[in-house]
Order: structure tokens, then C-alpha cells, then sequence
């Protein structure tokens, strides 16, 4: 068990899981003969050395060594830790992870700064139907009692503590409030509400839950227009989006996310049947963001204001897309009317007007030189060297790829200067090993873990035990557990062995090739167990016969050595 969620559940999990479904969400995959095959997201490459096995529900870079199970792939390119990683796949599938006792947490806990956030949500909520003025904004804005709920948009009141007596004041409940951003404090160290007479936003996790807020006001002139929480140790605004969460309890499938730059822009958005647009929040789009944009969709559409901030705004939001625009990723920029958002467009044109907006959204290369050029005489040569060095370190930020490789190339068209791209890095060979010869050991434990199920068919007692060599008890602790779970597959049985000592060697033979047909490899396993039983064999003969002549046997000895010299056995190769 791990971090208090049950082994049983793991495997019960890596069972509904198929990896290839969930690496192809993030990564897209070609098929290549039995695997699945893409240029690794873990490393620059132009050639695939990916490789996704669905027969043993595992994942393998042959270029830069990355491998593991689904839960190992979440951990590594979505950044999360163990448990969320369960908890991600889980609610992919549909199943709700169960926590048994135990002190032996992964990591800090942080359930109570959840659960104040949350009754803080609930509160504001619980405030809007009683102030006049934000039911009357709220209808003003078109929202509707559904979108309300699915925002939980509520209110702050006047004064100074209404959370602090509603969430209460003792020491450890303001502490919670202060950690999570919730009170502010002034000159004379006093505490104070942070959020007052503002209609106010949760922000949620990749889980739906709530780790911070944004609250706006009603009137122009009470202050800032938006106020958002602070960085706490739930809420980091470079990397958060309001509204993501929505989007993907929306979208089973998403094609196309839209980034916008208010609240109320996105809701607007979602009321009006297009639940694809996020916001930052209150900060320039940071790599970051567009990371976690393009994670969630391959195509992303930066709608901003024409002014000039607008523009500035989205140029930004360009330079944090470069390095990651892979291939299979676009980005587009939409560009609104003087005097408009989208929350004023979508009432305006409605969902059909927008939505043409949207498909004539100019791409991103069009946008960069456009901009690049926009105070350049082209018709110049000075003008088009200009060109060529403002392009040249940005299209260089660009990921290998057929991209970069147009990128480069329109620049020259454009300019008649090549791009001058840094030469390529050398990389270490990442074409397939050949197979090497393995020891009759580590062979057995490949075939098995390539197919668990051959467990069952391996008579007890396990006549391997009785050679000494590094790896036998292994081997048969490995059968044991494929044995007492039955339809257990290799990612599963890969998983029991997570914090053990063995499971890095484990690892490395889950990820090595396993030549042959799944009969032929049965027929190796099998083969490879007999090899270790006759050197076991031959090796316990060679120890009494050596005993024998030194005349110290005993009658029991002497019985065994008569039974050992009568059984015919193979030559075999060493196990080492």
C-alpha cells in the first residue's frame, strides 16, 4: 500500500486503464506493428524512440531511458505527484479512490486548507441571494441559476470579518485563513476579510476543488476592477486557468481551447454553448499556461482586445507558445472590434457568430510575421535583414520539427536570409538495441513480466529454487504474485514492486524487447526454467561428487549424489 491507497485498488485501476488511450490524449501516436510509437515528450528529438506497449501496458524511450506504467507517465509529464496521479486515472475511468489508515502520507497534507476553501465557496454562495444589488448585476449579465451553480459564483458583504465569524476565529482557523489568503492584515498587524463587496469567483484544481478566488466589483469606481487571492501553497497564478476545470467536465474531447482574459468573458462563452474558453488570471500568459493549454487541446486560440495592450497581451502569449508548439500543436490569435469583448460579441452575434470568429482566427506564423514586419519596408534590403534578425532567435525557440522546418524556410522566402538555426545537438543513439544475451534469470523474468498469466502454469514445487544464484528468489516471488492474482497484466504486476529495491531492474527488463510470438516466448520461459533447474542439477553433483572424494559423505548424501548421476541432464548455459 502507498500513501494509504490500497495495492488491491492500484491493480484494479491499472486493469480498466489502457495506456495507449492515455499517453495518446497528451502525445499524439502512430502505430508501429504491435506498439505505438511518437517523438518523446520527455527529450527534443526528430526521430521517434517512443514506444508504447499495449500488450504489457508500459512505456519505453529508447532514446533518453524515460519508461514506466501509465501512473509513472502522469507522474512525469503532467507533473504530479503519486496520488494524483490515481486520482487523475481514476476519474478517467470512473472510479473513486479509497484510503485505508496509516501515517505514511507522501506528502504534506493539505486536506484542511481544501476543506476551509471550500466552505468559504459555499459561504460567498450562500450571500448572493441576499444582497439586491449582485442579483441584480447577475441578471444584468444574463447568467442563469445553472451557470451560477456550475461557476459557484457567490458574494462577499460589506464589513471587515463576515468570513472569519462564518469559517471561525480560532487560532488554527486563522491560521488556515491567513495560509490560505483569505484575511489580509493592515498597519497595526489587525486582520481583515481580503474579499468585500465583490461577486466572487472560485478558482478550482485539475480536481475541482477550490484553491483560490477572484472577485470583481459591481461599479467601476470601488476599486480595483478584479482582485484575486495571493500565491499560497495551493495557488500559483502562472500555472493555474480559471475555468478548466468546467471545460473538461464539459468536453470528453477537446479540439480547441480558447483563451480569453476575463471572468465573465468565459462564462459568457460557456452560458452561450461554448464551454472551450479559460482565462488567466490577472497575469500575462506564462509558458506555463500555454504548457497546460496545450495539454489540454492541440489547437489554442489567444482571443485579446485590437488596442494596443490587447496586442502586447498576445504577443506575450506568442513568445511562452514558441517552445512548445510540437508538432500536431497550433495556436491561433483572434483579434476583437474597438469596443468589444467577448462577452458583449457572443450576445451580439450569438454562438454561429463567434464560432465563424473563431475559425477565422489568424495562425500563429501569420501573426509572427506579420507583427515581425509590421514597421519593416520589405521592399528594402535593409528592411528584410531587419526581418531576418528580430525572426531568427525566436523561430530557433521552436521544438524540432516539421514546424520550426516551415518556419525557417518562409523566413527565408520572406526575407531571402537563411534562418541560421543552431546545428542540430549529437544525441546518443536512439534507434532499438539489438537484444543481448541475457542470463537464463533475467530472461525468465522478462518473458514473465511480458506475460504474467504463464505463472499459473509453473508446477509447484518450484524446482529453480534449488540453484543459488542472484535473482532465483526474485523469480519466484514474481510467480507468486502473478499466481495469486489472476488476469493480473504487466503493469500490474510491475506496480507491486514499486518500493522495493528490485523495481529499477524491474523496470529496465519491463522495458527491454521481447523477441517472438507470445507462444514462442511461453516456450522460452518454460525452456529457461528447466536450463536453471539441470544447472542446479549439475552444480549440486559437481559439490558432492568434489565432497565424495574428499571422503566426507554422509549416507544421506551419498543417496542423493546415486539419484543426481542417474538423471540425464542437458548442457545448460551459465545463470550468471
Amino acid at each position: 500500500m502507498r500513501g494509504r491507497i490500497p495495492d488491491s485498488f492500484i491493480d484494479e485501476l491499472l486493469a480498466r486503464v489502457d495506456i495507449v488511450d492515455v499517453i495518446e490524449r497528451r502525445v499524439p501516436l502512430k502505430k508501429a506493428g504491435r506498439e505505438w510509437t511518437a517523438c518523446c515528450p520527455f527529450h527534443n528529438e526528430r526521430s521517434p524512440s517512443f514506444y508504447v506497449s499495449p500488450a504489457k501496458q508500459f512505456f519505453h524511450c529508447f532514446g533518453c531511458g524515460a519508461h514506466g506504467t501509465a501512473i509513472k507517465f502522469l507522474m512525469d509529464y503532467e507533473r504530479l505527484e503519486f496520488p494524483d496521479a490515481i486520482e487523475e486515472l481514476a476519474q478517467a475511468v470512473g472510479l473513486k479512490v479509497p484510503r485505508e489508515g496509516g501515517n505514511d502520507a507522501p506528502r504534506e497534507d493539505k486536506t484542511d486548507l481544501y476543506a476551509l476553501l471550500d466552505s468559504a465557496a459555499r459561504w460567498y454562495q450562500g450571500e448572493l441571494p441576499k444582497n439586491a444589488d449582485a442579483k441584480a448585476y447577475c441578471k444584468k449579465r444574463g447568467l442563469d441559476a445553472q451557470t451560477i451553480e456550475r461557476f459557484r459564483i457567490g458574494w462577499a458583504p460589506t464589513g471587515y470579518d463576515g468570513i472569519m465569524k462564518s469559517l471561525g476565529t480560532s487560532e488554527r482557523r486563522m491560521q488556515l485563513l491567513n495560509e490560505a489568503g483569505m484575511v489580509a492584515s493592515n498597519e497595526r498587524g489587525s486582520k481583515y476579510d481580503r474579499f468585500r463587496e465583490r461577486l466572487m469567483f472560485p478558482i478550482l484544481d485539475r480536481r475541482g476543488r477550490v484553491i483560490a478566488f477572484g472577485g470583481r466589483v459591481l461599479q467601476a469606481d470601488q476599486g480595483p476592477k478584479y482582485l484575486n487571492s495571493p500565491e499560497t501553497p495551493l495557488f500559483h497564478k502562472g500555472r493555474e486557468l480559471f475555468a478548466l476545470w468546467q471545460v473538461k467536465q464539459a468536453n470528453s474531447s477537446l479540439a480547441r481551447i480558447v483563451v480569453v482574459e476575463g471572468y465573465m468573458d468565459v462564462i459568457a462563452l460557456h452560458q452561450a454553448g461554448l464551454p472551450i474558453a479559460v482565462a488567466t488570471l490577472g497575469t500575462a500568459t506564462t509558458p506555463d499556461h500555454t504548457e497546460v493549454l496545450f495539454r489540454a487541446a492541440p489547437d489554442v486560440v489567444f482571443c485579446f482586445d485590437g488596442d494596443r495592450a490587447g496586442r502586447a497581451a498576445a504577443w506575450k502569449a506568442l513568445e511562452s507558445a514558441l517552445p512548445r508548439l510540437r508538432d500536431g500543436r497550433q495556436a491561433y490569435f483572434l483579434f476583437l472590434p474597438d469596443g468589444e469583448d467577448p462577452d458583449t460579441l457572443i450576445r451580439k452575434e450569438g454562438k454561429e457568430g463567434f464560432e465563424k470568429r473563431l475559425k477565422e482566427a489568424t495562425p500563429l506564423s501569420e501573426y509572427f510575421f506579420g507583427e515581425l514586419a509590421h514597421d519593416v519596408d520589405m521592399a528594402s534590403l535593409d528592411g528584410r535583414a531587419r526581418l531576418a534578425e528580430r525572426a531568427r532567435p525566436l523561430i530557433a525557440r521552436l521544438p524540432d520539427g516539421a514546424f520550426r522546418d516551415l518556419m525557417a524556410q518562409e523566413l527565408e522566402k520572406r526575407s531571402g536570409a537563411r534562418a541560421m538555426l543552431e546545428p542540430e545537438p549529437v544525441r546518443r543513439q536512439t534507434q532499438r538495441p539489438v537484444a543481448v544475451q541475457r542470463s537464463l534469470v533475467r530472461s525468465a523474468i522478462a518473458l514473465l513480466l511480458a506475460q504474467p498469466g504463464m505463472a499459473d502454469e509453473v508446477e509447484r514445487p518450484y524446482r529453480f529454487l534449488r540453484l543459488d544464484k542472484p535473482g532465483i528468489s526474485l523469480l519466484a516471488d514474481l510467480i507468486d504474485t502473478a499466481r495469486s492474482r489472476p488476469g493480473i497484466n504487466p503493469a500490474m504486476l510491475i506496480e507491486h514492486y514499486a518500493e522495493r529495491e528490485e523495481y529499477p531492474a524491474l523496470q529496465k527488463l519491463m522495458a527491454a524487447p521481447v523477441v517472438g510470438e507470445p507462444e514462442m516466448q511461453r516456450i522460452e520461459f518454460f525452456d529457461a526454467l528447466l536450463r536453471m533447474e539441470q544447472q542446479a542439477i549439475v552444480l549440486r553433483r559437481e559439490a558432492l561428487t568434489a565432497k565424495h572424494r574428499q571422503g566426507t559423505l554422509d549416507s544421506a548424501e551419498k543417496a542423493e549424489l546415486r539419484e543426481l548421476l542417474a538423471l540425464r541432464v542437458q548442457p545448460a548455459p551459465t545463470a550468471e
